[in-house]
Formats: C-alpha cells, structure tokens, sequence
C-alpha cells in the first residue's frame, strides 16, 4: 500500500461534509499527511428565459464568496489547533466533480475523502451525484462517507 501524504476533503459546510472531514482527520493522523480542505463555487445561472429581468448577480457571489472564506478559515484554525496541516482553497468553477478531480490531479492527491448525501430514487435520477461522479474519474483512492456513517 503506498502512503497517503495527502488528503482532498471537498467541503460544503453541510453536516455531510463535516463527517467527511472526521473521517479524513483520523487517516491524517494515522499516515501524518497534509489535508487539503477545499470547496468550490459553481457559477450561478439566472433564468432569463423565464422572462425575468437580468439582475446582476456579482454582490451576492461576492457575500457568498466571504461567507464561504469565513468558514472555512474557522475550520483551518481548529484543524491547525489540533495539529494538522492544512491547505484551504476556494475554487471558483464549473462542475464541482470536474474541479474535485482536477484539483486532485494538479496536486497529487493520496486520497481524497467525500461526503454523500445518500439521495436515491428520483431526487439521485434529477439531481446527480457529485460524489458518485468523483469516485468515476479520480486519479486516486476516493473514500466515500456516507451520511449515517458516524452515528452507527
């Protein structure tokens, strides 16, 4: 088994992905690899279509983009607390999957640890699985968490 240097824990903030990183928290201790703790902005698409008026949308992807730095650097400072070593990054693109497995490739990820939501049915058949389309094109293991995980 090779060793794992490094770990991708794609968050959104959610609970999900917060059970992620407890999961990636124990095999960085385990292996003293660095966790690369990221989350991604998708574009935000306005209906115009629909016949709304255009809005401009660039103050709210401004707000959205502190919210989502504040909390994230709230996560880097308990994790170096704790001892690990972090590398956040905001990344501002199109399909989180895509920009999880470049971001993946780009740095040469050990393994990268994600969340589930565990949609099935027709909500899974609308929405897709970002979780499901990582673990098809990773270039590395991909430890998959899934949302009862840690309560069983």
């Amino acid at each position: 088994m090779l060793p794992i240097t490094s770990i991708l824990i794609p968050i959104d903030f959610s609970q999900h992905s917060q059970n992620a990183l407890s999961y990636a928290k124990e095999w960085a201790k385990q292996w003293s690899a660095t966790i690369h703790l990221i989350h991604v902005i998708e574009p935000v698409i306005f209906p115009v279509d629909w016949g709304y008026t255009p809005v401009d949308l660039s103050d709210v992807e401004k707000e959205y983009e502190s919210a989502a730095e504040k909390e994230l650097n709230r996560i880097v400072e308990i994790l170096h607390t704790e001892g690990f070593s972090v590398i956040p990054h905001i990344i501002h693109g199109g399909r989180s999957s895509d920009e999880i497995n470049q971001y993946a490739k780009d740095h040469g990820i050990s393994m990268i640890c994600i969340a589930t939501n565990g949609r099935g049915g027709v909500e899974h058949l609308l929405l897709g699985s970002t979780t499901e389309r990582v673990v098809r094109k990773a270039p590395c293991p991909v430890l998959v968490i899934r949302p009862d995980a840690l309560t069983s």
